[in-house]
């Protein structure tokens, strides 16, 4: 088959990676084929006499798997779940379930070589003692994690184990690009009290949050219906009894509502109904849905299970952003939440690359007073985020001015191309906090740059990428700009060229403006 092209650079990039690294990540927003990638992945490893383990948690996520594996590429796999067992299978390939695989009795029935290439599914769960017994037993083989998660917290406790980023395709390029649909906010103006809601292993108590949603369920219907009642809805609630009263109300105002949990007999007839069902048609489920389920043609995406893990959170709108036929958007209702103790995700946590991105656009959406676009109300956050940080930047670095009059301050930099890696940088993975190499300092310093400025490896990578970007499309470089920053011309994004006449100009003129 083929790959989009965004899928293309994915794949090659995981391959170049594995060079260089032995544990990499890719990470793609939820419903843009990253299994479609790793399948390919699989297939080119093969090809190359690797044996290729694939894990997962879920049924679901190993289905998944072995069907896009045999539809993408033609491969059969071997499974090792339960009573099935890939050793001595003549499949290159393995989905197995990690459950499964974490026990040692069933671990060391394999030789620690046997896979030369695993894949983790899901890869923010690979820091957990499950997958890492089944990492560590198979110690000798690289590793590629794939996730959705795309935010720097994240990306920093995956740097416990991951070496570096083999690519990175987020939200905001994918609708960008035509392959999801646009993600609306509406904040529905109910106020949810959340102050009673314990918090264990890192998240909000299930049955604490049963309990507090339990007098507000009534109203949320009313609001679903009133904001979604001609789409079609998926709401996620906390637990099983919860969701199956949300049901009852949801058709008390007139809603086709039903519930499905892991437990539920019908389950795959409630499904087929709800793929084949038209608008106003509300599917309630207990965090079943999360993960490897795909319906297009959901429009609506109610979370009632406030959570503080964005992942997770990003999980849950994410099975609403595939296209679909006559799809325009996604919306996605959200409350006021209410708790003085503890944060949690919200519509701008899907694309904020900080916190103070975030409580920007989270104001913007706030104070809409109707469904937002979520990438103009981050592009809005950003610009009120970025005003505020330039101010602060700018007060230091008139601190520094007269200490360092003749180099260029990386934060200077940043400040005049307005970038917002640079002014945000901070070191993830390990080789980005070595000490920068000779001759990143060199060339660094020939462009104007002071060597002790240069915070590790990483930083000088990422300036050095930028001065050669901004070369390639023949911009002002950074000595340029900080000469002509002294007679007050904004050379931030002026071409090469003007910037020297503009120089020899001033030049000419005695240099004086």
């Amino acid at each position: 088959m083929q790959l989009r092209p965004y899928q293309q650079e994915a794949h090659d990039a995981i391959i170049c990676s594995w060079g260089e690294f032995d544990r990499t990540l890719c990470v793609m927003p939820t419903g843009v084929g990253k299994t479609i990638v790793f399948a390919k992945v699989a297939e080119t490893e093969v090809a190359r006499r690797h044996r290729v383990l694939i894990l997962a948690h879920r049924e679901e996520l190993i289905n998944q798997a072995q069907d896009k594996l045999r539809w993408a590429t033609g491969l059969e796999t071997a499974r090792e779940k339960a009573d099935e067992t890939a050793l001595n299978s003549l499949f290159p390939v393995t989905v197995g379930s990690v459950q499964t695989l974490m026990r040692p009795a069933r671990l060391e029935r394999f030789p620690r070589d046997y896979y030369t290439r695993i894949i983790v599914d899901e890869a923010h769960h690979a820091l957990s003692a499950s997958y890492q017994s089944v990492l560590g037993y198979f110690d000798a083989a690289k590793v590629l994690g794939v996730t959705a998660t795309p935010d720097r917290g994240d990306k920093r406790n995956l740097a416990e184990y991951f070496d570096g980023l083999a690519y990175e395709y987020l939200l905001p390029a994918a609708i960008r690009d035509g392959y999801l649909v646009p993600i609306k906010a509406q904040t529905v103006p109910l106020h949810i009290d959340l102050d009673s809601v314990r918090v264990t292993a890192g998240d909000y108590n299930d049955a604490d949050l049963g309990s507090a949603l339990d007098p507000y369920l009534p109203q949320i219907a009313r609001a679903i219906a009133d904001h979604a009642g001609g789409r079609k809805s998926v709401v996620f609630l906390p637990l099983i009894a919860t969701s199956e009263r949300m049901v009852e109300h949801l058709r008390a105002v007139g809603m086709d509502a039903r519930h499905v949990c892991g437990v539920s007999q019908d389950r795959a007839d409630v499904l087929r109904w709800f793929n084949a069902a038209g608008p106003g048609a509300v599917l309630c489920n207990s965090m079943l849905l999360t993960e490897g389920w795909d319906e297009p043609t959901a429009d609506c995406i109610v979370c009632l299970r406030p959570t503080k893990i964005r992942s997770l959170y990003a999980q849950i709108v994410g099975r609403g952003t595939r296209l679909s036929p006559g799809k325009t958007d996604l919306l996605l209702l959200d409350f006021l939440w209410h708790s003085t103790t503890h944060a949690l995700c919200k519509p701008a946590s899907l694309i904020a690359q900080d916190e103070q991105e975030y409580q920007a656009a989270t104001a913007v959406i706030d104070a809409a007073g109707g469904s937002v676009d979520i990438g103009e109300a981050i592009e809005e956050g950003k610009r009120n985020a970025r005003l505020e940080r330039e101010k602060a930047l700018a007060r230091q670095l008139e601190e520094k001015r007269n200490r360092k009059a003749r180099t260029i301050d990386p934060l200077e930099f940043a400040l005049a191309i307005h970038d917002d890696d640079i002014e945000a940088y901070g070191a993830t993975y390990k080789w980005e906090r070595k000490k920068p190499s000779e001759r990143q300092l060199e060339v660094l310093a020939a462009r104007g740059f002071a060597p002790e400025d240069i915070q590790d490896r990483g930083h000088a990578s990422l300036l050095l990428d930028k001065i050669i970007t901004r070369s390639q499309l023949n911009l002002a470089s950074p000595k340029q700009i900080k000469l002509l920053a002294k007679f007050g011309v904004d050379a931030g994004m002026m071409p090469f060229a003007q910037a020297s006449a503009e120089i020899d100009r001033i030049a000419r003129n005695g240099w004086r403006v």
